[in-house]
């Protein structure tokens, strides 16, 4: 059988290897965890509205029934293109007919100093739960010491999903935490401050639901700044370009995503964003039998812009470099990617969300909220989770802020 070897769990290489197995391949699953995260949720773990175990299910589970389909946990370190072998970081080298890159991507800080040094992301669910302590850390502090001189203002960088869905997620939490589990603690002073370098929210959505998402934040008590860029971070808040600094114990990063270095590393031809360059039926320029899918590949779409880096295209190009080995093998032609744009969805909090649908269909409030929460119950991975994540957004419901808010770790 022809060896397939996938570098990375999430949503572009479980896709393909969905597509693969039970095809006459031999597949091995590589990722540095021995689990796949879903990380639309992980904002969710960070503001104690999930557990971590929500959001994470376990990769050899999931292959347990699957065909001639292995996983080895490792990190990938080398492409040996001459002999087609991948050596990880522990010395162990796997030999490859093809080879699908599915990485994914990291924060991007685009050099602003201090960024990466002082700032929180929540890109993986490490980093989730560390944002989730913190945010119980600060709140534990001041109701052991009282305010005093300590500041109890987040700051949110980035006003797309991630740092829209978060700036709700927290607004809601220090209304509904504070007055529940910290009686002695003013809401007032858990400031929350969004801040975007554009004109408006959520850039990739229309103007219409960008206007509805600034005022829902705002009336949950958020402090939205449009048109403001960060120019650096210190370990006590933020610098704006207006020369204006806001102090702050907790600064959230959600303003992009970028490339590691080790990608940057493998020798392979990238773009200036940091994204494998790949042609378009998503082999890697120069290279007959290496594929990119997900956030790693600089796959172009309408109006060559690059595709954005979300679960769907994700799915979509993993899905599609399965199907490119499949005619390779079967000596038909390859056919270019398409990415067919299902739609665009965000949470703003409780009964607030906005989505963008195909054929113009916009909802807001109400619809789509509940058309988000639909959606992100049957895409995750294992029923127990999705009856979990059920259970626990419909207990967070009724009881209205109640959740898992506890400091994890020694």
């Amino acid at each position: 059988m022809k060896r397939v070897v996938i570098v990375g769990a999430g949503f572009a290489g479980l896709s393909a290897m969905e597509a693969l197995q039970g095809h006459g391949y031999s597949v091995t699953v590589i990722d540095r965890h021995n689990f796949a995260t879903f990380q639309p949720l992980l904002y969710q773990v960070a503001t104690a509205g999930l557990n971590p175990g929500d959001v994470a299910f376990p990769v050899r589970t999931l292959l347990r029934r699957r065909q001639n389909v292995k996983f080895r946990q490792g990190i990938l370190e080398k492409i040996d293109t001459d002999t087609q072998r991948v050596i990880l970081a522990d010395g162990v080298s796997l030999p490859y007919d093809y080879l699908i890159l599915a990485v994914g991507a990291t924060t991007n800080y685009f050099g602003v100093p201090g960024a990466a040094e002082y700032c929180r992301a929540i890109y993986t669910l490490d980093e989730a739960i560390e944002v989730r302590n913190r945010v119980f850390e600060m709140f534990e502090w001041v109701a052991a010491h009282g305010l005093k001189d300590y500041n109890l203002t987040t700051v949110v960088v980035g006003g797309g999903a991630t740092g829209v869905e978060m700036a709700g997620a927290l607004a809601e939490l220090k209304s509904r935490a504070l007055t529940t589990d910290y009686p002695t603690i003013d809401p007032d002073a858990a400031r929350v401050v969004l801040i975007e370098a554009q004109d408006r929210l959520l850039g990739a959505f229309s103007p219409s639901l960008s206007r509805y998402a600034l005022r829902e934040l705002k009336s949950r008590g958020v402090e939205v700044r449009l048109d403001t860029a960060v120019k650096s971070v210190t370990e006590t808040g933020v610098e704006l370009g207006n020369g204006e600094f806001i102090e702050s114990n907790l600064i959230v990063w959600g303003a992009g995503v970028g490339v590691s270095e080790e990608v940057r590393s493998l020798g392979l031809p990238h773009l200036r964003s940091g994204r494998i360059e790949v042609e378009p039926d998503l082999r890697v320029k120069g290279f007959a039998n290496i594929f990119a899918a997900g956030d790693v590949a600089g796959t172009m779409g309408t109006g060559d812009k690059p595709i954005p880096q979300l679960a769907q295209p994700a799915i979509q190009t993993g899905q599609h470099a399965a199907k490119m080995i499949k005619a390779i093998e079967a000596d038909e032609e390859t056919a270019p990617f398409r990415y067919k744009d299902k739609g665009t969805m965000a949470t703003i909090g409780r009964r607030a969300a906005v989505a963008e649908l195909g054929a113009g269909i916009k909802l807001t409030g109400s619809s789509a909220w509940f058309a988000w929460l639909a959606l992100h119950v049957m895409t995750l991975l294992g029923v127990r989770n999705r009856l979990s994540v059920l259970l626990n957004w419909s207990w967070h419901y009724v009881s209205w802020g109640r959740g898992p808010r506890v400091i994890l770790g020694g």
